[in-house]
């Protein structure tokens, strides 16, 4: 039994969540650009809407991109230069900060979002439950740090490591990476492709409309009626 569970959580359901996440985005941004938005509250009420933000909004970003980089990495890139243990600490470490940034940020935002009478009659279901699944995601994160100080060789980090680039490579066989691996790491990997597939259906599409172009736009020329 639990071998078909593990088959359908690790080999099955991230290509499940992966194409709900692309199509299911492709399909909102084509037929539904009137509700492709990020509904900020900002005008209703600007309290605790600064820190809170900026808490969330950062500490997301760091997890975001050190679990990007960390999974996917190839470790003959980096193996020269950094142990597998210290890079293990170094992650440790890093989530850590930004863990704490994302769950603090995040339940100024959700305690915003319930206890204040304007935000809540303009929320919806969906922005109190993806606020709430990715404080859960967070929580299990910085959770599984206490389990990772167990065994600071790095070997289990680099069994997630192995199951994530199995994926993006489609390969076959990736839960067999993750054989003894704590029960955590499971629920947190289970969860976390939830939210991608859960993704398209939330405001969280409004990351795709990230402004980068901003930063290479050309200057505005602002001239002076005479």
């Amino acid at each position: 039994m639990m071998h078909y569970l593990n088959v359908l959580f690790f080999d099955i359901y991230p290509y499940l969540c992966g194409t709900v996440f692309l199509a299911g985005s492709w399909l909102r941004y084509d037929y539904g650009q009137y509700s492709w938005r990020a509904s900020s509250s900002q005008m209703l009420d600007k309290k605790g809407m600064r820190v809170g933000s900026n808490l969330f909004h950062i500490g997301i970003l760091g997890i975001f991109f050190g679990h990007l980089f960390g999974l996917l990495t190839p470790h003959w890139m980096y193996e020269p230069f950094l142990a597998i243990a210290t890079k293990q600490k170094l992650a440790m470490g890093a989530g850590g900060v930004f863990g704490l940034m994302t769950l603090a940020g995040g339940f100024l935002l959700l305690k915003r979002r319930l206890l204040n009478p304007r935000i809540r009659a303009t929320s919806t279901t969906a922005d109190v439950v993806i606020l709430a699944i990715l404080l859960m995601q967070c929580i299990l994160g910085l959770t599984s740090i206490f389990f990772s100080l167990h065994h600071l060789d790095g070997k289990d980090m680099m069994k997630l490591v192995g199951w994530a680039q199995t994926i993006v490579t489609f390969r076959g066989g990736a839960s067999q990476w993750l054989e003894g691996v704590e029960w955590i790491y499971r629920v947190h990997l289970v969860l976390g492709m939830t939210i991608f597939l859960v993704f398209p259906f939330t405001r969280l599409v409004h990351v795709w409309s990230a402004p980068v172009e901003y930063f290479t736009r050309r200057y505005q020329v602002v001239r002076a009626r005479r």
